[in-house]
């Protein structure tokens, strides 16, 4: 991410996300399905709406990719 490249500063971040992302998806679906191995902190609730707006954040950068023709 130290790169003098926005687009591979962007790409990076994009990525990170995406990672960070179907992380909290994999863990709310064992949550949900009653096989997580832990407790976790915050309600399932508030999963659920971070797991929201890191789904619009992941579309708005996959939308300026393209605009941007930057390849993901």
């Amino acid at each position: 991410m130290n790169s003098s490249d926005y687009k591979d500063r962007f790409k990076a971040e994009y990525y990170q996300l995406k990672i960070r992302y179907t992380k909290l998806h994999a863990m709310l679906v064992k949550l949900e399905a009653g096989t997580l191995d832990f407790t976790p902190s915050s309600s399932m609730v508030i999963l659920l709406e971070q797991q929201r707006y890191m789904s619009e954040y992941l579309r708005c950068l996959e939308v300026r990719a393209e605009l941007e023709g930057i390849s993901l």
